[in-house]
């Protein structure tokens, strides 16, 4: 029997308990990435939050459908192919690759299902035919837009009525719409623009529309679940309820629509435009994907989290530390809804990990029972998941110093002390801290680790 699962819902505006459209079978769909640039910190928040959800509605339930798409044709993959002097399919593949090992490095299962844009134009086609046979879209110079007066639930989301929307958001100009809300569906291409055959002639769709065909595709008209950031409830998602609902005829999109807060870093939001892009590729020869997937972990989804060194340092003492614990035993332990409840209460996060060093403490006192229950609890958020051995070979790899150094900087220490020159002793011990190895006397012997 499932777990009484309590989510917030943002179409609604309050957190409510969880009960599936079908309990045979839940179905999420995820925005992925716009594949025109490597992603940055900032895009591996969505990324991690909801795959922590994944798994707690697979502990949960039978089958679990979860579909995160790829954005393959878009305005900006055109305008960032331009600017590298690269075509657009070596770069929407160079990059889609790099999101791949992202995910890989931070630990994140794969979804059901990851279409492509390009791979579904012709369900966008019938979409928008459909949406215009009904008088919900109309053409005007070959190009095709919604009418939002249309329907009349638009806004529901965002929770605000349409002159507000308007009036607070960068509404696109054209001189051919009918309104100034109306948004496109498609588009007509340049020459040297990616293009495809339509009723309204050559060209492509609007962004916001792959996302209902796709959805539609593999989860049914109606489903549980939307997920993205925060900077998709408007316009995007309020779109694409709006076209889903008048192209399908049924009065929900999806059920649940949960949006996960920005990363910042100095109280700014994480944004090319800002130029304060940390990109997670660019961490993987550095630190390990689980500190990573740890510190955005550290903030409950909803919350704003600041990036910064202190956060990724405390991270990665954490991981450490607990990695110093692991003993090669079994680990298999069952994690007890009572453990797994901050997680039933809206994915809280910080909860869990508090539940995490409280189990850490009890295993360092306990048996191997509790041990193991420990990792086990650990190993369900996607953490402690590599041998011991295989994370010390990591940090070796990683480290700014090699085994041999080390070794070799404890003879001389050791040296120094037997010559009773404790300040060059002292000025070794600091030099190897200063490189992340701490060394310990004890009976005799100097021993060396990671911190």
């Amino acid at each position: 029997m499932s777990k009484d699962i309590f989510l917030t819902n943002n179409l609604t505006n309050k957190k409510e308990k969880f009960v599936p459209l079908d309990k045979s079978n839940i179905r999420m769909y995820v925005c992925g990435p716009t594949v025109y640039d490597d992603p940055h910190i900032g895009n591996a928040r969505p990324i991690v939050v909801f795959d922590i959800l994944f798994k707690i509605f697979k502990k949960n339930y039978p089958k679990v459908t979860y579909v995160r798409n790829i954005t393959d044709v878009d305005d900006k993959i055109i305008k960032s192919s331009k600017e590298n002097n690269i075509s657009i399919s070596e770069l929407t593949s160079k990059v889609t690759k790099s999101f791949s090992e992202d995910c890989y490095y931070l630990n994140c299962e794969e979804p059901t299902y990851q279409p492509k844009a390009t791979e579904n134009i012709d369900l966008m086609i019938e979409m928008i035919s459909e949406l215009i046979k009904k008088g919900f879209a109309y053409e005007n110079n070959k190009h095709v837009y919604f009418e939002v007066k249309k329907f009349k639930d638009y806004g529901q989301l965002s929770n605000k009525k349409l002159d507000e929307l308007i009036a607070g958001s960068r509404v696109e100009v054209s001189k051919n719409k009918k309104n100034s809300e109306d948004f496109v569906l498609w588009k007509p291409s340049e020459d040297d623009e990616p293009s495809w055959k339509s009723p309204w002639g050559k060209g492509r769709p609007g962004w916001h529309l792959e996302c209902s065909a796709m959805s539609k595709k593999f989860l049914g008209d109606e489903f549980d679940v939307h997920g993205g950031g925060i900077d998709l409830l408007f316009p995007h998602h309020e779109n694409e309820i709006a076209q889903s609902r008048c192209a399908n005829d049924t009065k929900i999109f999806a059920k649940f629509w949960m949006h996960n807060a920005f990363i910042t870093m100095s109280n700014e939001k994480m944004a090319k435009s800002q130029g304060n892009i940390l990109k997670i590729k660019d961490f993987r020869t550095k630190i390990s994907g689980q500190v990573l997937r740890l510190a955005l972990l550290s903030a409950h989804y909803k919350q704003p989290l600041d990036w910064n060194d202190k956060l990724l340092d405390d991270c990665q003492n954490t991981i450490n530390k607990w990695y110093n614990s692991y003993l090669d035993i079994e680990y298999n332990s069952k994690v007890s809804d009572e453990i797994l409840k901050p997680l039933y209460d809206d994915l809280n996060t910080p909860g869990y990990i508090a539940n995490l060093h409280q189990l850490y403490d009890k295993a360092q006192k306990g048996n191997n029972e509790d041990k193991s229950l420990f990792v086990s609890a650990c190993q369900f958020v996607g953490l402690l998941n590599e041998s011991k051995e295989n994370w010390m070979k990591f940090k070796i790899s990683k480290a700014l110093i090699s085994e041999k150094e080390i070794l070799q900087k404890i003879q001389e220490r050791n040296k120094a002390r037997k010559n009773k020159n404790y300040e060059e002793a002292d000025k070794i011990r600091n030099t190897l801290l200063d490189k992340g190895v701490l060394i310990e006397d004890k009976d005799g012997k100097t021993t060396w680790k990671f911190k």
